[in-house]
């Protein structure tokens, strides 16, 4: 049986068509801005690839999107920007993703990004289970086709499954069409393993625009953003990924980590040292709420 949210996820997708369709998906301009060259692949072949015990079939593939990946680096976002109101009982297309927690209190949110990854995906989860904290996995589609057993093993952990594409293209250099295609294949493949579609979204790079955030919307989520990058993606050093955190964490504080992409070996150690220094510092890692 459908859930309420979910109910309601779909009262959001017919309401925001209407609303947004005939004219919001041609606006441009761009939201996040690029702060010098940083970011992350989706793949570097760096991983074992292990063969997949049940494989999904792939949800059709809308139109294809242009270009080739971007080069990696990554996008930041402003500071200090609060999103669009809306009347009461009316859904919202928001200005930019969701960047803090509100009402702090101590609570952050770790994030994994551009698994699931069958060789550090599991160690990530092991660390989390073992101090009973909760996070998010930004998941990318093409990677949870292969292995949805780890979908089951992220939710089943209580953790947040989150839609991060299906390729993991820059949305913001496709045509709307194309950007609709990558988040809402994933978030179909994320229904059809788990039975509900995500609450989230994460924009490769970080980078949303006025067209890709009225698809988000359209498509019954909230754009997520982060604001204490690791820099994990680069394999500086697990004392560099540790210190990053210990250093710039505060309350309400979304962290952006990788469990995915390549060799995050040096992401699964960080975890294990910080995690339990944020706990004694009085932190409480949770998932981020609609």
């Amino acid at each position: 049986m459908k859930s309420e949210n979910h109910t309601n996820r779909q009262g959001r997708r017919s309401f925001v068509r209407g609303a947004v369709g005939l004219g919001a998906l041609a606006v441009g301009g761009v939201v996040s801005r690029a702060c010098g060259p940083s970011g992350h692949a989706a793949t570097d072949g760096s991983a074992p690839a292990a063969a997949p015990p049940h494989r999904v079939q792939a949800p059709a593939a809308g139109p294809p999107a242009a270009g080739a990946r971007p080069p990696t680096y990554r996008l930041r976002p402003f500071a200090g920007e609060t999103s669009m109101g809306a009347p009461a009982g009316n859904p919202a297309v928001r200005t930019h993703a969701v960047y803090f927690l509100e009402d702090g209190g101590g609570r952050i949110a770790l994030t994994f990004d551009d698994g699931p990854d069958p060789v550090y995906t599991p160690q990530v989860l092991r660390i989390l289970a073992q101090y009973n904290v909760q996070a998010t996995f930004c998941v990318i589609g093409e990677n949870a086709v292969q292995y949805p057993q780890l979908l089951h093993d992220i939710a089943n952990g209580g953790h947040a499954v989150a839609n991060h594409t299906w390729t993991h293209p820059q949305l913001t250099k496709l045509k709307p069409a194309a950007a609709r295609s990558e988040l809402e294949r994933t978030s179909d493949l994320i229904e059809k393993v788990l039975g509900a579609p995500p609450d989230w979204a994460r924009a490769p790079y970080g980078d949303w625009n006025p067209a890709t955030l009225a698809v988000c919307a359209d498509l019954g989520m909230e754009p997520l953003g982060w604001s204490l990058d690791t820099n994990d993606w680069a394999r500086p050093g697990t004392n560099s990924i540790t210190k990053s955190v210990l250093r710039d964490v505060k309350d309400g504080t979304i962290v952006l980590c990788h469990d995915g992409g390549g060799d995050r070996s040096q992401t699964v150690d960080a975890v294990r040292d910080y995690l339990p220094r944020l706990l004694d510092s009085g932190y409480v890692p949770v998932r981020p709420e609609l």
